[in-house]
């Protein structure tokens, strides 16, 4: 049994939330698009099971189709309500061909209230405080990337009226990358009620909140990899059956996705993530994690936003390098702080200031783009 494919330009985000009213009672499916071009290799019908299809390139590989099915985000839905504080009331600030951005869709149609929606991308803090303004439900909800968070931070600073408005959620989610730690702690000083989540298209978005597994999620570290399991977990890719069977295994009756992250479970079961597989550089014959070289340089004043990526050298092979849109920070204090937490072989070897980082439309840093800006 199959069912037709719609594609739906995301760039009407009420037009996709109609689309996806209509899929998840068991009409077409939809295929939310950056723009209003469809590829040729778009199916036309998908399997009965498929409500929605997320193209993604996650932030290195080529395009994936996520095949997921009605059952699967509405439970990522449901276990979001059990989370929080309960079904509410959305503003959508996420482009609507990105999981997060569905999700405040579809957590919407769950809760039966409307999202407020703001235009996706940068936000302009009046906007922000005027979409603040119609959230009529007593319980209110937004997902951003850091990015977004960052600057209504900035703005907030200035403008008290910002701060009120981000104080009015019940909980703001951030994820789509590794948030800094500095900046939820400067976000929760100003009585944001900050969600860290992690999840992926594969397990329809966030399914672990505060390192905490949300709803039936199961995670558990296989050989050094975070793998997620539950209800909300993807068909698989579309049209790619060696690529779904090399992402999602079965082990004793359970479907697990392989989520390609390194990281580990603490003593009372929270999770935290510390890099990727394929994020390791060797520098000097010594495996360094470039995961954790972000992570340590975004803690630093100024670079809560910076991004770390590899750059070939003549003598080490491969090094760190750190690219930022912030003022420069200097290079030997960078490098012998980050050094003496993370080993000699992490210091970062450069610092490369632009002006604008390129991103991914869902918002996450282009590293294939940032590597070849990098390279000497």
């Amino acid at each position: 049994m199959t069912r037709p494919l719609l594609a739906v330009d995301a760039r009407d985000p009420a037009a996709v939330l109609a689309a996806l009213r209509v899929a998840l009672a068991g009409g077409p499916a939809v295929a939310p698009r950056i723009d209003g071009h469809v590829p040729e290799d778009l199916p036309s019908t998908v399997p009965q099971s498929v409500a929605l299809v997320i193209e993604t390139s996650g932030s290195t590989g080529r395009p994936k189709r996520v095949a997921l099915s009605a059952d699967a985000v509405l439970a990522g839905a449901a276990a979001a309500d059990q989370s929080l504080a309960g079904p509410g009331q959305w503003l959508l600030a996420l482009p609507t061909h990105y999981i997060a951005g569905v999700n405040v869709l579809v957590r919407s149609i769950a809760s039966g209230t409307e999202p407020v929606m703001l235009a996706s991308g940068h936000i302009d803090p009046v906007d922000f405080v005027g979409a603040v303004a119609r959230l009529e439900h007593p319980i209110r909800y937004t997902s951003f990337v850091p990015a977004q968070l960052a600057a209504l931070l900035d703005a907030a600073e200035a403008e008290p009226a910002v701060a009120a408005a981000l104080a009015r959620f019940s909980a703001v989610l951030v994820g789509g990358q590794a948030t800094p730690a500095p900046l939820i702690a400067r976000a929760r000083a100003v009585g944001v009620a900050i969600v860290r989540t992690y999840g992926s298209s594969e397990t329809s978005g966030g399914c672990v909140y505060d390192g905490v597994p949300v709803g039936r999620t199961r995670v558990e570290i296989v050989d050094g990899q975070i793998e997620l399991s539950g209800p909300s977990l993807a068909d698989g890719y579309l049209d790619d059956p060696a690529r779904t069977e090399a992402a999602f295994s079965t082990r004793g009756g359970v479907r697990w996705y392989r989520t390609g992250d390194t990281g580990a479970i603490d003593v009372d079961g929270a999770v935290s993530v510390t890099g990727r597989l394929d994020d390791v550089i060797v520098s000097g014959g010594e495996k360094v994690s470039l995961g954790l070289v972000e992570r340590l340089v975004r803690e630093r004043p100024g670079l809560e936003t910076a991004v770390v990526v590899r750059a070939s050298h003549p003598r080490w092979g491969e090094v760190p390098v750190v690219v930022t849109t912030g003022r420069e920070p200097d290079l030997a204090e960078l490098r012998a702080a980050i050094g003496a937490r993370a080993g000699r072989a992490a210091a970062p070897d450069r610092v490369v200031v632009v002006a604008e980082s390129p991103t991914l439309p869902s918002g996450k840093p282009d590293r294939r783009a940032l590597e070849r800006l990098v390279a000497p």
